[in-house]
């Protein structure tokens, strides 16, 4: 059965990875994501079917728009790649399950999330009230829990308000404090402090190595490393806690 719902997942995934795409470029300057047809950026070109298949017709077209030749951006193809990968990586790990569902639904947020922040160092406040939703919805399916996850919207988050206040507003974006909410909810008291400590690890090592190499601002754009500390938090966050109590205190 594997050999047949991976690849279902996988094709899936790429499928909704070309509608991010559209969010990712459409939602910051306002425009509809639903009704108005796909069309190239450059010539406004209205593309036919056959050149919206996820990474295919990117390939086929090597990577160029078929009316005007304007060369087209390596995002598309990644962010379903990436998305397709995603959704059979949580697949794997929680199966076809509500909480499966609910984490590709998150990390398709959280990917446009990342996209959109790298490209403009801000966050979408109706993409942050979608991962509050969702964290909602994951706080109603642990009930008995409740509180853990009522905490953890406000424990991280509040920190980061702090923060914000005390740097006035040099320290960190507001986006991610309501970004912090959200997934707070979601994740519940450890696992939003983890993924918090993940996500400043891995931007202190990550953004200087772009600033080194790439040379990168050193203005951050934490949302993405928020958003892969989230990710990994709600898949393996308490595993790892675990793992790590007992190799301090065996």
């Amino acid at each position: 059965m594997n050999q047949i719902i991976y690849p279902i997942v996988f094709l899936y995934g790429i499928v909704i990875g070309s509608f991010l795409n559209v969010c990712i470029y459409r939602i910051p300057k306002g425009e509809d994501v639903i009704r108005t047809r796909s069309h190239c950026m450059n010539c406004g070109h209205w593309l036919r079917w056959y050149e919206l298949l996820p990474v295919v017709s990117y390939l086929f077209q090597r990577g160029r728009c078929r009316n005007c030749g304007e060369k087209l951006s390596l995002q598309y193809p990644m962010v379903e790649l990436l998305n397709g990968i995603l959704y059979v990586w949580i697949i794997w790990e929680k199966g076809i399950t509500p909480e499966g569902i609910l984490l590709c639904i998150l990390s398709s947020t959280l990917l446009v999330i990342s996209v959109i922040d790298l490209k403009t160092f801000t966050i979408p406040l109706g993409l942050n009230v979608m991962v509050f939703f969702l964290g909602l919805v994951r706080a109603g399916m642990e009930l008995e829990r409740a509180t853990t996850h009522l905490i953890g919207m406000v424990v991280v988050s509040g920190f980061l308000w702090l923060l914000y206040w005390l740097t006035k507003g040099k320290g960190i974006g507001d986006g991610d404090i309501k970004l912090m909410i959200g997934a707070g909810t979601y994740l519940g008291v450890t696992n939003s402090i983890f993924a918090l400590w993940l996500a400043c690890f891995l931007g202190s090592i990550l953004h200087g190595i772009r600033m080194k190499l790439f040379k990168a601002s050193h203005q951050l754009a934490f949302g993405p490393y928020l958003s892969v500390g989230i990710i990994i938090a709600a898949l393996y966050g308490q595993k790892l806690i675990q793992w790590y109590l007992q190799w301090m205190f065996p």
